[in-house]
């Protein structure tokens, strides 16, 4: 597991503790000479005997997890004394709730500007004509009834269409029951 440059440097516990580095040394796959500061942060932390006794207790595939896990909570340990990682995970939470809230803000913008901007300058199908829009609390409409044209939107199927649709009007501008299937011209 140690790397060729381990064999002729000590890893970084070793060479933090002053002491020779073995060849079956428990530290030296985690801990590279490259990174001192890496071991010296777990140490002033957790110290290295209680460091050696949990990498003996874990399976030699979780100790690389678990090195990890220790030098990010001896790094956060350094940064802040008194909350460690978990002053860094509260804010993390708190930021992603923010986010969540103003995410929903935002939803809820593009949805009211979605019900309320309709452009004005629709083409104009004969005998139809671009009235105001109509607010939010005005579009009730149950689903299943027979298409109705009010202020602006064309209701049908409890959708609000700010165009009229194709079997709204035949070529004389009357109006079209679709209910019973019958009608010319624009049946679906």
């Amino acid at each position: 597991m140690a790397s060729s440059s381990s064999s002729n440097s000590p890893c970084a516990a070793c060479k933090f503790l002053r002491r020779k580095c073995m060849p079956g040394c428990i530290f030296a796959p985690y801990f590279p000479p490259e990174e001192p500061q890496k071991f010296a942060n777990v140490h002033k932390i957790f110290g290295a005997s209680n460091v050696t006794k949990l990498l003996n207790e874990l399976l030699p595939h979780q100790r690389e997890d678990a090195v990890n896990s220790l030098a990010y909570e001896a790094e956060a340990r350094m940064k802040d004394p008194v909350y460690g990682c978990v002053g860094a995970i509260s804010f993390l939470q708190r930021e992603v709730h923010r986010l969540e809230k103003e995410l929903e803000a935002a939803n809820a913008d593009l949805l009211r500007y979605a019900c309320n901007e309709i452009p004005t300058a629709l083409p104009s199908l004969p005998g139809t004509e671009i009235l105001p829009v109509i607010s939010p609390n005005q579009r009730s409409v149950g689903f299943g009834r027979r298409m109705s044209i009010d202020a602006g939107l064309y209701q049908t199927s409890g959708l609000l269409l700010p165009y009229p649709p194709p079997w709204a009007h035949n070529a004389l501008g009357d109006s079209i029951d679709r209910v019973g299937g019958g009608g010319s011209g624009g049946n679906i």
